[in-house]
């Protein structure tokens, strides 16, 4: 008889909740068999379960994951047109990637520019004198002498 698993042990054997291996079989990606209320999870539902944890490390959606299952689910051990679909996918994945990196440097390089531009215009704030004669980081010495002598009479 071959091991059979609770959804509580898988579960904590790959560290996510029972709420989403129930909705991995809503999707019909597992299929557990009953024993009246109770699933029970075969060592393919596991090898299954890995596998779409695996795919969506790697970004394939659930239906991706789902068409690569019926794939494999037809021979029973696998097909050329199985792996061919796999390097397809892991194609278009690795170049979504390889775009979200250019977008990444791109958003990154315009963050720049706009922190030096900031920067720029609050240095020329600092050093622009304002309409009384005073530069807005500096007060005229009319004004220190007023604040000292406003100090001394508190």
């Amino acid at each position: 008889m071959s091991k059979t698993y609770s959804i509580s042990e898988l579960a904590n054997e790959f560290d996510v909740t029972t709420r989403s291996i129930r909705f991995y079989e809503d999707q019909e990606l597992l299929h557990p068999s009953r024993r009246g209320q109770t699933r029970v999870y075969s060592s393919k539902d596991r090898v299954r379960l890995k596998l779409i944890l695996r795919g969506k490390r790697l970004g394939f959606s659930l239906a991706e994951i789902r068409e690569l299952f019926e794939l494999w689910d037809e021979t029973r051990s696998g097909s050329e047109k199985q792996l061919h679909l796999m390097l397809s996918k892991v194609s278009e994945r690795r170049a979504a990637l390889e775009q979200q990196m250019k977008d990444i440097t791109m958003v990154q390089l315009e963050l720049e520019s706009a922190e030096i531009r900031c920067r720029q215009a609050l240095e020329e704030l600092h050093q622009k004198p304002d309409e009384e004669g005073r530069s807005a980081d500096n007060t005229t010495s009319a004004d220190t002498k007023r604040s000292s002598s406003s100090a001394t009479m508190h």
